[in-house]
């Protein structure tokens, strides 16, 4: 039914819970994967009373945000590769993870996004975390959650 399904992945221990699962259920069905990591744009600091500057460059948190979606992104893959699944990675610098999320997932015709639910203590954990609700509130991909 799948065949190729997108993994977004933020290197959290959710998420990491939600690769090794997206693995065993991609082997499950013979699909491929893509694991996709949204960098963060450089912040605008405000400047205002009290402020501290913040020493580090566009270009010094650009190589930063690069490495450490590499690391998570190469820690993914390789998991795939020892189980036998065939994966791919991917990264966007976004404002909005969300909309990196899913213009991933058409840019390489995905037609499953995998994606952990992002879950929370006390009353928010009945709520989804706000990626993931939004992700399901625009995209057109289906997407399965995991919990």
């Amino acid at each position: 039914m799948f065949k190729h399904v997108l993994v977004p992945t933020d290197g959290s221990p959710l998420s990491d819970t939600a690769v090794t699962r997206s693995i065993a259920f991609a082997r499950e069905i013979g699909a491929q994967l893509t694991f996709f990591y949204s960098q963060p744009d450089f912040p605008m600091p405000i400047y205002g009373e009290g402020a501290l500057i913040d020493p580090t460059t566009p270009e010094q948190f650009a190589q930063s945000a690069e490495q450490e979606a590499q690391r998570i992104l190469d820690r993914a893959k390789a998991e795939a590769e020892a189980a036998g699944v065939a994966a791919d990675t991917d990264t966007q610098v976004s404002e909005t993870p969300y909309e990196a999320i899913i213009s991933a997932a058409n840019r390489h015709d995905c037609d499953l996004i995998f994606m952990a639910s992002h879950g929370r203590r006390g009353i928010a954990s009945l709520l989804l975390g706000s990626e993931t609700q939004r992700v399901l509130t625009h995209s057109k991909t289906p997407v399965l959650v995991y919990r």
